[in-house]
Order: structure tokens, then sequence, then C-alpha cells
């Protein structure tokens, strides 16, 4: 089988079933993505790089937002695929992440192809996310809402099935357009992450090994989406008042979702400035690789994971996955996965007098905590093992084939 992974960037969602697919010779695998990763590829996958002029003026001025550069996408991607099916290569299906626009105009490259969407995340003006900071909705963001959702719409009246990873970010999908969705977690390789009682925090740059009280906080970006202000002035609460403990920060200074707090600066440039965290107790150690990652959630006292009402991070079920003493918001995405006192303990995301709280809680407790991180670890085991989700991802993909075959055939 030919199959066709599209994502802006590599290899994102899709690691492990391009992995899989790409260790079969009778397959050809091929990655349109964005982003070129020379430190990271595939055996069995080809990547091919679109580059996507960002540059291009938005011909509405700035109002068609994200959807001015999901078409931009569209157009770079279409001329790669154009390029793909010069060469020879012609997919059975593509499977593709719905949103930033390069899976738009493909199925015009390849209208033989079947189309399997990845969809994550459906915009809504009133939604739990707009609603969650207390601020009205402006007429710009209403609208910039609606025109972020015209890639997604255009991918779901043409995919012949979907993808979404939670039935909390399946519900923000309107109901006439969840039939073609079926809920499938990208799946957690329990085997990597894993507790290791005897892991200590040793990183590049910093040794723990004989810290008594560790937190931990790992995000892609530090913003308020994943509740790092929140958690920062938490953080130095705690260790003002835990002369023991340290606090060990993963990720990088960016600002992945939402807006910068000012031109010119990050969210972290601001919070140091007005919080003064003692660098020889709260260490920031940028983006890890995996191996290193995964030390600093076995080597966790108490791990915190923040989020709006918006796409659950991988990171969460990783930390549970490792057998954390997850300390985490009190949200809908939290919520779909843990309940309070069973497998983590929930807090006030908007409090970081609450968070404090909650941790200081946690390590003061952590050996009659011990049955919350063992069943932290099990939930993941019972619904979100890789071993048990990526079939079901596989399956869904030969059956967006035999759709789209049944289709051709009766028309």
């Amino acid at each position: 089988m030919r199959i066709l992974f599209v994502h802006v960037n590599f290899p994102a969602q899709f690691r492990n079933m391009a992995a899989f697919l790409g260790r079969n010779p009778a397959n050809e695998v091929v990655f349109l993505t964005q982003e070129d990763r020379p430190d990271w590829d595939i055996p069995g996958v080809r990547k091919a790089v679109y580059a996507s002029d960002m540059n291009t003026a938005d011909p509405m001025g700035g109002l068609m937002g994200n959807s001015g550069n999901a078409a931009r996408n569209a157009g770079a991607a279409m001329r790669t695929a154009v390029r793909l099916r010069s060469e020879g290569f012609v997919p059975d299906v593509i499977c593709g992440h719905s949103g930033w626009g390069p899976t738009m105009l493909l199925q015009d490259v390849f209208p033989e192809a079947a189309f399997l969407g990845y969809f994550e995340w459906f915009y809504g003006s009133d939604s739990a996310d707009m609603r969650f900071t207390g601020q009205p909705s402006t007429l710009k963001s209403r609208t910039s809402v609606r025109v972020n959702n015209l890639p997604i719409i255009s991918d779901l009246l043409g995919c012949d099935l979907g993808i979404c990873p939670t039935r909390w970010q399946l519900e923000q999908f309107p109901v006439e357009l969840r039939s073609k969705i079926s809920v499938v977690h990208d799946g957690v390789d329990t085997e990597f992450f894993s507790p290791d009682p005897a892991a200590r925090m040793t990183l590049p740059g910093l040794d723990l090994s004989d810290a008594t009280e560790i937190v931990t906080y790992a995000t892609r970006g530090m913003e308020p989406y994943r509740g790092f202000p929140q958690f920062l002035e938490a953080a130095v609460e705690v260790v003002r008042r835990r002369p023991q403990c340290h606090v060990v920060i993963g990720g990088e200074d960016r600002t992945c979702y939402g807006s910068p707090p000012e031109p010119g600066k990050t969210w972290k440039q601001v919070l140091m400035e007005r919080l003064q965290p003692d660098p020889e107790r709260i260490h920031f150690v940028g983006t890890l690789p995996y191996g290193q990652y995964r030390t600093l959630l076995r080597a966790s006292s108490v791990h915190v994971y923040l989020t709006r009402p918006f796409v659950l991070s991988w990171s969460f079920l990783e930390a549970m996955s490792c057998g954390c003493l997850l300390v985490a918001s009190d949200t809908e995405p939290v919520r779909e996965v843990a309940s309070d006192g069973h497998n983590a303990l929930l807090t006030d995301f908007h409090s970081p007098r609450a968070i404090a709280e909650r941790i200081i809680e946690a390590l003061e407790h952590r050996d009659s905590l011990k049955v919350v991180r063992e069943r932290a670890r099990q939930t993941v085991l019972d619904n979100y093992d890789l071993q048990k989700l990526l079939p079901r991802r596989l399956a869904l993909l030969g059956e967006a084939v035999r759709r789209r075959r049944r289709g051709k055939a009766n028309s």
C-alpha cells in the first residue's frame, strides 16, 4: 500500500503509524511536511518537504488570520504533491492533520486516494475555551474563530473517515459534523513511559540526585493556555514554604497558542521580571530529548499539568504512564481522564495559591498517595496504551481505503 502522511510538523501525531507502516517493505510511505528535521528520520518513511511562503500578503488585510496561512500552506503542499505525482507516487490513502491547510487541495491532486483526516479541534466563539477567561468576545475574536474553521470544514466534507483523540475534543465539533469521526487516541508507549523508583533527577547541567522533593512541569511552550503563569507563581510559593523543594521546568520559551504578552517579549521573560524566582531552586532545563524527558517524569515527586479547556497534551498521559503523582487543572479535558483523589489531585486552574496548596499537600502525603500514582498508571494501561490503539487507527486507515473504493465502484 502507498500511504501519504501530511502534517506541518514531522512526525507529530503520525509517528507511530508511520513507523509501523514503514517497517513493511510492501508499503511505500511518504511524509509531506513543512518541517525538515534532519535529526529525526523514520526507517522506511521518505520526507517530502514543502516551503510555505508566509510573506505572501493576506488579500483580506489580516481578517483571514490562520486561514490565510492555511491557504498558503495548501498551495505549497499542493505543488509538492504535484511533483510527487510526476515522479510516480500516487497514494492509496492520505492521512493528514486538518487545520493548518496542507491537506485542503490534495484530493484534487490525488482524486483516487482515500482520505483519513485527523481532527484535533473545532473552534467555537461560545466554546468553553473562549469563555474561560471571563472576557467578552469581540467582533475580531468571533470572526477569527469562524475563519479558523474553514480548512477544517473543507477537510471534513472531503474525507472518507476522521480520527479525534479524545471525546472532549470531538464534542467541540457541531453534532451534524461528527458522524465520520471516531475517537481513537494517539496512544502512549507504556513500556517506554513506565515508572522507575530508582530514577534520579540528573540532566545536562543539573544534578538533583540528592534532592528529597522535586516538583516538575513540562510543556511545549511556556504560555497561559497551559497555565504557565499560574504555575510559576505557585512554584515560587512552594519553594518559599518547602526549604528542601526544587522545581524543574521543561519546555521552550515560546507561545504555541494564543498571543504573547507584549511585542518583543515572551511570557517567561515577563514572569521572571515580576516574580524573581530563585535560580538555585527553580530550574529551567529547556526542551529535552525523549530519554531525558522521561527521566524528568520518573524522578518527579509531584508533577503539575495545567490546561485551559483545550486540546489534551500528550505530556499528561505520559506522566500518568510513568506513575507520577499529578496535580492537574480541574478542567474538561483533564476530567475526561482523571478524577480528584482517584488518579490525580485536581485544582483550580486560575488560582496560583490553590495550585501551591495542592502541590504541598501532595508532597506532605506522598506515601499515602502512592495508590493515586498506581491508578494513574493503570488508567493509561487500560485506555491509552499504544499497543491497543495503534491497531484501531490502522483499521480506520484500511476502512477509509475500502470506502473510497466502494464509492468509486458505485459511481
